[in-house]
């Protein structure tokens, strides 16, 4: 259902990833089965149990071991020279 200013009746709310918080709640890691962390600042959840970091794009994360970041090897924004 919609209302007539196009806005879905019931739609879930977004939080400042685009991401629904309670999408955020429920996530847990795919390689830990433990809880994920939110890191703001990187926008991606953090597992640190597994020591990754799953990005979030457009809004949605990307649960795939094969694209999480290690976070023993990298930082979010390493700059060479930096």
């Amino acid at each position: 259902m919609s209302e007539d200013n196009g806005k879905e009746i019931g739609a879930p709310r977004k939080g400042p990833s685009g991401v629904d918080p309670r999408l955020l709640e429920i996530l847990i890691c795919p390689v830990s089965r433990q809880p994920l962390s939110y890191d703001r600042a990187a926008d991606e959840l953090v597992s640190p149990k597994a020591r990754l970091a799953y990005p979030i794009r457009n809004g949605i994360p990307i649960m795939l071991a094969d694209e999480a970041r290690d976070l023993d090897e990298t930082a979010p924004h390493d700059e060479p020279g930096a």
